[in-house]
């Protein structure tokens, strides 16, 4: 959890870009990127020496050659404003952009990567507040990005809203990943449902208190096989990039691709897990839409197209957690219906949460709810699980306030403890429904089609009994305003 003292320094060193005239919080995110990776690389670099100091060896995959060292965090930091301008504009900002030859996720994206500080005294400063950060462990770090990730007010533009990182947390543990795991997520954006996916691994232990990710071969494929990622936005490829670089992920796989267009339909069956949460910006263009989709849901709305998406790309048994507008669950269209048939009779439909309908404020107050799901190919819908979120610890206004009314413990425990023979008191929070009733409802997934409701019964007095009471008030308040007139004389 980020301190308010760390909180503070980064809303200091937001508004120290912004009074030099960089005011688009994605280039502010960006250009801060850029030097947190440099001094990255200085800290590894510091590590690999004192590792050679103790071994009395030498260095071993040095990231700066011996005319670089200038380049180095440690070194330039000391420079004056314009010797360090000079250094970090022509000699370090291009070596981080040469490093993509070496395959590496986040310098590839860096190659169309521009740097705005043209200040000196700017990056000094801007270094300086940077260097006094405390961010001496990864997780740190990832608190410090998470928070500014935060003030991306611009985010639902074109659809997208920054998915609220405790409902990315609580998809994560609904999913439960296994170290094995092959994850993607189609629309990535800053990266934060992979990020979530490592940070649950990295604290997951095995029946002997054994961290799952020393297991034999884990750690590398965390590394290097398990995390992809697509997006079309280069400033987001470049900021998910950095994201998951700073929470211990060496080699995600994050492509540029447009993972509805035709020119990217090759990916198919290759992930175990897909968490996401796709843009909800309504129509695109049907002779772009990739043909493999468009023949499984014929519609041009993107949260149908997604639907399909996802179990394109999911192997069979591969699980699925993701987000979707209402619309999705009660639609009437052809296409909805479509959707909601196929998760339901060829493949697996696990569970239905509903959530409130502020989760997303300030950016939207759309409602929305998660769908999860097998891809199977054969059917196995029995009977879906279904959870009336209520609350999720923050206030549904604007504000997102922490409160205390907050189900997601409940919802968690509850789905990890679901029993078909049980949970059948469609009265209670959560509960199962048949799938025969789900198909009599024209697949209808919302909440309060199968939801009941109890009546209380209230019992009124007699309006005889009613007409007495007043009677009595009024003789009162007669005797008070005598009274009042008796003192008044």
């Amino acid at each position: 959890m980020i301190t308010g003292e760390l909180k503070s320094q980064v809303d200091k060193l937001w508004t120290t870009f912004w009074s030099n005239g960089v005011s688009n919080p994605l280039s502010v995110i960006e250009q801060i990127s850029y030097l947190l990776f440099i001094k990255r690389l200085d800290d590894l670099e510091l590590a690999k020496e004192k590792q050679a100091q103790r071994l009395g060896g030498k260095i071993k995959n040095s990231t700066f050659a011996p005319e670089q060292q200038n380049c180095r965090w440690s070194q330039f930091k000391n420079q004056n404003p314009e010797a360090m301008l000079k250094i970090v504009r022509d000699q370090a900002f291009p070596l981080i952009k040469e490093l993509g030859t070496t395959g590496g996720t986040y310098a590839v994206h860096m190659k169309d990567a521009t740097f705005l500080i043209a200040n000196a005294s700017l990056l000094a400063n801007v270094v300086e507040q940077i260097d006094r950060m405390p961010m001496e462990d990864r997780d740190t770090k990832g608190d410090l990005y998470e928070y500014m990730l935060s003030k991306l007010t611009t985010a639902g533009t074109n659809g997208q809203f920054r998915t609220p990182r405790h409902i990315i947390k609580l998809m994560v543990e609904l999913m439960a990943p296994t170290a094995r795991e092959v994850v993607c997520d189609p629309a990535c954006g800053t990266g934060g449902f992979l990020v979530a996916v490592a940070e649950y691994l990295q604290q997951q232990q095995d029946s002997e208190g054994n961290l799952v990710l020393n297991g034999q071969g884990n750690r590398e494929h965390f590394n290097s096989e398990m995390f992809h990622g697509f997006d079309f936005d280069p400033t987001m490829l470049r900021i998910g990039s950095m994201n998951m670089m700073l929470h211990g992920i060496e080699d995600p796989k994050i492509e540029a691709r447009d993972s509805l267009s035709e020119d990217h339909a090759g990916v198919n069956e290759q992930f175990t897990l897909i968490l996401a949460n796709p843009p909800f910006k309504g129509s695109v263009d049907k002779e772009g839409i990739a043909t493999n989709l468009s023949k499984v849901i014929d519609t041009a709305k993107t949260e149908l197209l997604f639907g399909a998406l996802f179990l394109r790309l999911l192997k069979k048994g591969g699980r699925a957690a993701i987000i979707v507008p209402d619309g999705v669950l009660f639609g009437s269209s052809n296409a909805h219906r479509k959707l909601r048939e196929i998760l339901v009779e060829t493949h697996k439909l696990d569970g239905v949460i509903s959530m409130p309908s502020g989760v997303f404020k300030p950016y939207a107050g759309v409602s929305t709810a998660i769908l999860m799901f097998t891809k199977t190919g054969v059917g196995g819908t029995d009977a879906v699980w279904f959870y009336d979120m209520q609350a999720d610890g923050l206030s549904l206004d604007d504000k997102r306030q922490p409160v205390e009314q907050n189900d997601l413990p409940d919802l968690l425990r509850r789905w990890h403890s679901r029993d078909l023979l049980k949970d059948v008191d469609r009265g209670e929070q959560a509960f199962f429904v048949p799938k025969e009733l789900i198909v009599e409802n024209s697949y209808d997934l919302s909440i309060n089609r199968y939801k009941e409701l109890e009546y209380a019964e209230v019992v009124y007095e007699s309006p005889k009994v009613i007409l007495n009471k007043l009677k009595v008030l009024e003789d009162e308040i007669r005797v008070d305003l005598n009274e009042l007139e008796g003192l008044l004389g």
